[in-house]
C-alpha cells in the first residue's frame, strides 16, 4: 500500500510477505503492477537482521505492519531507504521514526522529504500526539535530517539525542 508520494520518493508498507521475499533473494517485487527493484546495498545489514523479528512480530500483530515502509526513488524505480514508526503508537500516543537511505542516495535530500512525508501521514494517524526520534550524537547526517524535519532537539544522554516534533511543525 503506498503510504505517501512524493515529488521524488514513493513510501511504501513493508509486510512480513516481502521481508519473506527479500530474505528468499528476491532482487525485486511487484505492488499494484509494478516492479521495484531493490537499490545497491540494501538493506542494510543493521536492518535486514531485524527482519526475523519483524516478521514474528506483524504475523502476531498484523496492526503494526502499516508504520513499516521502505523508500522507493521513482526515477529509478529502486528501493533505496527503509523507515518506519517502531510498533505504531504507544499507550500514550507516542511514535518513534527510524529510517536509513542507501550511502549512494545521500546528501540529496531524500530523507528530509520522506521524514517530512512521513511523519505528517503519521501525526494524522488516529491516537497519534507526538513522534520522537533518538540517534547517536556523532551522527551529523541524522541530526541535521531530524532538524529539517522540524525536530527539536530534547536532551542528550549517553552519547544519542533525543528529539521531539511539535504538531505546529506539520501544519
Amino acid at each position: 500500500m503506498v503510504i505517501v508520494e512524493t515529488k521524488n520518493l514513493i513510501l511504501l508498507t513493508f509486510t512480513a510477505n516481502a521481508m519473506i521475499d527479500v530474505l528468499n533473494g528476491k532482487s525485486s517485487f511487484l505492488h499494484d503492477k509494478t516492479s521495484y527493484g531493490l537499490g545497491k546495498g540494501w538493506p542494510i545489514n543493521a536492518y535486514k537482521n531485524l527482519f526475523p523479528y519483524k516478521i514474528s512480530r506483524f504475523q502476531s500483530h498484523p496492526e503494526e505492519e502499516e508504520y513499516e515502509g521502505i523508500i522507493i526513488h521513482k526515477k529509478d524505480q529502486l528501493v533505496i531507504g527503509d523507515m518506519g514508526f517502531k510498533g505504531g503508537p504507544d499507550k500514550h500516543g507516542i511514535m518513534e521514526i527510524g529510517y536509513s537511505i542507501l550511502p549512494q542516495y545521500q546528501g540529496n535530500g531524500y530523507a528530509t522529504e520522506m521524514g517530512k512525508a512521513f511523519c505528517k501521514w503519521g501525526m494524522n494517524k488516529e491516537n497519534v500526539h507526538k513522534i520522537i526520534a533518538t540517534c547517536s550524537i556523532y551522527n551529523h547526517a541524522s541530526i541535521r535530517v531530524l532538524e529539517k524535519i522540524g525536530m527539536k532537539k530534547l536532551y542528550e544522554e549517553l552519547e544519542k539525542y533525543y528529539w521531539e516534533l511539535p504538531y505546529s511543525q506539520l501544519n
